[in-house]
């Protein structure tokens, strides 16, 4: 029973990573695919907001991919840390690692650009460290099909837990009965 109790998200023990969500990179996308993610993490994030989940936003490069995508930024809660870098995996970086541990929350949820590079990267490096990380398969994506396929299958070959926004909201709140349900239940698209 502990086994399949510690793959259900919790929302106080959870940390959402906004991985890359860049102007000049979603541009890249396939039509259809920017919007689709855009509007998966801002639902997330206002889940995230209500249910008070920290966050952490990154930006590779930003001085030649941009800055994330403004839609996004008007949707971040507060607190947010946004963390600038160069190296695919964001645990290369001490900001982000301080991050982690200063929420020391044990559920790294992903979301972002690309899957088959910064997400793929930073997952198995989370997962490597020993945290328990889930890539929302509705909120990522890659300028390829193919590479979007073979980074989540190579994910959950490793381990990695696949899951979607649907999911991550419901298990956050665990009950119908939870004071936010109704709030949050609008929120599914």
């Amino acid at each position: 029973m502990e086994s399949k109790a510690r793959l259900i998200l919790n929302a106080q023990d959870s940390l959402l990573v906004v991985v890359d969500i860049q102007q000049r990179l979603t541009a890249a996308m396939p039509t259809g695919v920017r919007e689709r993610v855009i509007e998966q993490v801002k639902v997330l994030l206002t889940a995230a907001k209500v249910l008070t989940v920290p966050v952490v936003v990154t930006e590779q490069y930003p001085k030649g991919l941009g800055l994330t995508e403004p839609e996004l930024v008007k949707e971040l809660p507060e607190a947010t840390t946004l963390i600038e870098k160069t190296s695919f995996s964001c645990m290369n970086i001490a900001e982000f690692c301080s991050e982690i541990d200063k929420t020391a929350c044990k559920q790294i949820i992903l979301t972002g650009m690309e899957s088959h590079i910064c997400i793929l990267q930073t997952a198995l490096d989370l997962q490597a460290q020993g945290h328990q990380v889930f890539v929302v398969e509705d909120a990522v994506s890659s300028r390829s099909k193919a590479n979007q396929y073979n980074s989540l299958q190579r994910l959950r070959h490793a381990g990695v837990i696949i899951t979607n926004v649907e999911s991550v909201i419901f298990e956050w709140l665990g009950d119908a009965k939870h004071p936010e349900f109704k709030t949050l239940a609008k929120l599914i698209v």
